[in-house]
């Protein structure tokens, strides 16, 4: 494998080892990537990679957060963008989710190995992930009752309801049971029979 730049990222050494982790990690998978490669095709020693990540645990949570922090970053643009109405907003919401695990699957082919390590040993960033999602939902929800397009009694146990509704769509080991064009019909499906029930009649 070849070493990235020892240039790149060079004022901030720990974004370089988080390259070079994420790198190995999707050719090689979690389990079979070590500290002494990662430092090797960071052109570090093995010594200064320990000065910024204590473990390889450590390197696969901060990966983690990364990636959560992108996507949660992307579904908070398209919620919160003007001109779109609740039932856009909420479409827009179900397919966005779906896209970006696609492609998480797409580029990384051992993710779910990285995937698997973060569930079992930092269940707070997946519990962190999850209401941060579903307050993005309790927003949209909101945002429809507000212009009367939903009628919705409850809408935190209702985001809640929803948030688990769609985990189908969220989790990157599943996206290999469909094609990437029935997986989005399925999304549209399921945006379609939620609006039928949230909306104000």
């Amino acid at each position: 494998m070849n070493s990235l730049p020892a240039e790149k990222n060079i004022d901030d050494p720990s974004l370089l080892i988080l390259e070079a982790a994420v790198a190995r990690f999707s050719e090689y998978g979690y389990n079979k990537t070590t500290m002494a490669e990662i430092a090797e095709d960071t052109n570090m020693s093995a010594a200064n990679i320990y000065r910024y990540f204590k473990n390889k645990e450590e390197i696969a949570a901060a990966c983690a957060k990364k990636f959560m922090g992108e996507r949660l970053n992307e579904l908070k643009q398209l919620v919160r963008k003007k001109h779109r109405n609740a039932a856009e907003k909420l479409e827009q919401y179900i397919l966005t989710t779906l896209e970006i695990t696609q492609k998480k699957a797409q580029e990384n082919s051992k993710i779910d190995e990285l995937c698997g390590e973060i569930t079992r040993n930092r269940p707070d960033l997946v519990h962190h992930k999850i209401e941060n999602e579903k307050a993005l939902i309790l927003e949209i929800l909101t945002y429809g009752n507000q212009t009367g397009e939903f009628d919705v009694d409850d809408v935190i146990d209702t985001a809640a309801a929803m948030h688990a509704m769609l985990v189908t769509f969220d989790v990157p080991m599943f996206m290999h049971l469909y094609s990437r064009e029935e997986y989005q019909e399925k999304a549209k499906s399921v945006a379609q029979l939620l609006l039928s029930g949230l909306k104000a009649h």
